[in-house]
């Protein structure tokens, strides 16, 4: 089983940056891919970025060029660094993990508002 935390969510103003950090704890090697989701309010969860253990990386096109996925590996802690935010990215991030076996692991979210 793997535990995912989550943390960095918070306030910004239109423009702005923010950085998001999933905390993975338990079997971390069954881990095959992290990603990020998001779900704003009345919205379906939607797929942000993902990284494979093989160091593959995707984006949804609404990010791309602003978000960024990365890893540090030592630390079991994955990234998602957001800049140049809008308005439209509010929504509860949410860490994802896809195990080899093909179970699933979530984080709890965490909010992430941006101001117009």
């Amino acid at each position: 089983q793997v535990q995912l935390v989550e943390s960095g969510g918070g306030l910004v103003q239109a423009g702005g940056s923010l950085r998001l950090s999933c905390a993975a704890s338990g079997s971390i090697f069954s881990i095959n891919v992290m990603a990020w989701y998001r779900q704003a309010p009345g919205k379906q969860r939607e797929l942000v970025a993902t990284i494979t253990s093989g160091g593959r990386i995707n984006y949804a096109d609404s990010v791309k060029g602003r978000f960024t996925i990365s890893r540090d590996n030592a630390k079991n802690t994955v990234y998602l660094q957001m800049n140049s935010l809008k308005p439209e990215d509010t929504a509860v991030y949410y860490c994802n993990a896809v195990l080899r076996d093909g179970g699933s692991s979530w984080g709890q979210g965490t909010q992430v508002t941006v101001s117009s």
